[in-house]
């Protein structure tokens, strides 16, 4: 998967004030990952804790927000995560989907994409489909 940095503005909750940042697009991560010395700075408050898996397997965890990120002038909440400081911003797959956006990686840009609506019948055909056959007697 290839990665690359993408300007960003990071928000604090209301919406008010924003920091801008370079931050790696990267759809391997769950969630933007900010350093917890620009959240801090914005005044963005811990809500949670929660689990993270990386690449080697090790479960961490990390504390998140829910607070506004800024990318090419459209505005929306999402979660971050709080980073270590000084550490290098991701923005992550659910910020991504959230601004209807898709990485192309061969030529380094965000692109949008429409959003998916599956009809649930089609999607219970589907999966009846791939059932196993119930034993006959």
């Amino acid at each position: 998967m290839g990665t690359f940095q993408v300007a960003i503005e990071i928000g604090d909750t209301q919406g008010s004030r924003f920091e801008p940042l370079e931050a790696r697009a990267n759809t391997g991560s769950s969630y933007t990952w900010v350093p917890r010395d620009v959240l801090q700075r914005l005044g963005v408050p811990v809500q949670a804790r929660w689990e993270f898996e990386l690449a080697n397997g090790q479960i961490i965890e990390r504390e998140i927000a829910q607070t506004w990120v800024r990318y090419n002038c459209n505005s929306q909440i999402t979660f971050v995560v709080f980073g270590d400081e000084g550490s290098s911003p991701l923005l992550g797959a659910y910020t991504l989907e959230g601004f209807r956006l898709a990485a192309d990686p061969l030529n380094g840009r965000l692109v949008p994409v429409r959003g998916l609506a599956m009809r649930l019948q089609v999607a219970t055909l589907v999966a009846s489909s791939l059932s196993p056959e119930p034993p006959t007697r």
